[in-house]
């Protein structure tokens, strides 16, 4: 029997990734097509979410077995921190109306993308898919966080009610091509590589804000697409996976930017301004429930993706997401 699988947010960052994946590995192998599947990636302009009927609209002419909901309305922390509100709202509104639609037009699997942000503020490290719920997570974007920890309730609501197969995959820091690079609004790796390729373009020092020795995990959109392509065909429990690299693959931002420098080709003045902070010094997720679910798998190593994602970003710098670029 074919199946019809809709991919909600497929023009970001990580439903470009998912197509890339569909479109290379070997047609019928573990990550690549399979002969009976149709992928169909919506944007924004297919349908506003967050309206009920658009969204209802579009399940009823693509008629999805599958989904995979990738859409939310996300932004960069200073924004998180001035619309508490309207990120609360509108991810609730579609999230709602993406789940409500597939249980009312009867798809057989929903997997939905939260975020690390989901996890309590105050927390045991390493953090696991066990303590999602235990306590409040961090004041500067809890609009965001509840709206997404939300989707984990709404599944079991859904499974226990319904039975509907619902889950969710909980990604680590995600970074590749048709990431957004707008320096008002980038998460640390794009908005890294921006400012050294506009540093090299300009002649200009380029500086990196605090000491540069946090550690985070980083992982390639394009392994990630793996792991949700894995996660629609071989997994069905409601409970959250989360999608990382390990905890011995934690990478500081100094060999972040050091791995941007070299990609780049940057010659000029490199610094870490010591008089901005640092944020949390690391905040590690385990891997161990993927680990043993998906059996081998191979994550492309850090530098390798960084490589792969600072060329595209450069042979496409024209139609990438910049915003507002000053002296560009």
């Amino acid at each position: 029997m074919s199946s019809v699988i809709l991919v909600t947010g497929g023009t970001g960052l990580v439903g470009k990734a998912i197509q890339y994946v569909i479109e290379n590995e070997p047609e019928g192998s573990r990550f690549g097509r399979r002969p009976d599947e149709k992928w169909i990636f919506a944007s924004s302009s297919d349908a506003d979410l967050r309206d009920p009927q658009q969204t209802r609209k579009l399940y009823e002419k693509y008629q999805p077995t599958h989904v995979i909901h990738l859409a939310a309305l996300v932004g960069g922390l200073f924004r998180n921190m001035k619309y508490k509100l309207t990120f609360l709202r509108e991810n609730i509104l579609i999230n709602d109306n993406v789940l409500h639609a597939a249980y009312e037009l009867r798809t057989q699997k929903l997997i939905s993308c939260l975020s690390t942000c989901v996890f309590p503020d105050k927390v045991e490290y390493p953090l696991t898919e066990l303590n999602i719920h235990n306590g409040p997570p961090h004041e500067s974007n809890f609009g965001y966080a509840h709206a997404k920890r939300m989707v984990d309730v709404h599944n079991h609501a859904y499974k226990e009610q319904f039975g509907c197969n619902f889950t969710s995959s909980i990604p680590t820091n995600v970074f590749g091509p048709h990431d957004n690079y707008d320096l008002e609004d980038a998460h640390v790796i794009p908005a890294l590589v921006h400012k050294c390729y506009l540093a090299k373009k300009n002649n200009t020092p380029f500086v990196v804000a605090g000491s540069g020795k946090p550690l985070r995990q980083f992982i390639y959109s394009r392994d990630l697409a793996k792991l949700f392509i894995w996660q629609l065909r071989e997994y069905d429990d409601v409970e959250p996976v989360i999608l990382s690299v390990g905890e011995d693959e934690e990478v500081s931002i100094k060999e972040v930017a050091d791995a941007i420098v070299k990609a780049v080709g940057f010659k000029g003045s490199y610094t870490f301004d010591t008089s901005r902070a640092d944020g949390q010094f690391r905040k590690p997720a385990s891997n161990k429930k993927l680990l043993s679910l998906i059996g081998d798998f191979k994550f492309t190593p850090f530098e390798e993706a960084l490589g792969e994602s600072v060329k595209w970003f450069l042979e496409n710098y024209d139609n990438a997401r910049i915003g507002k670029v000053p002296f560009a």
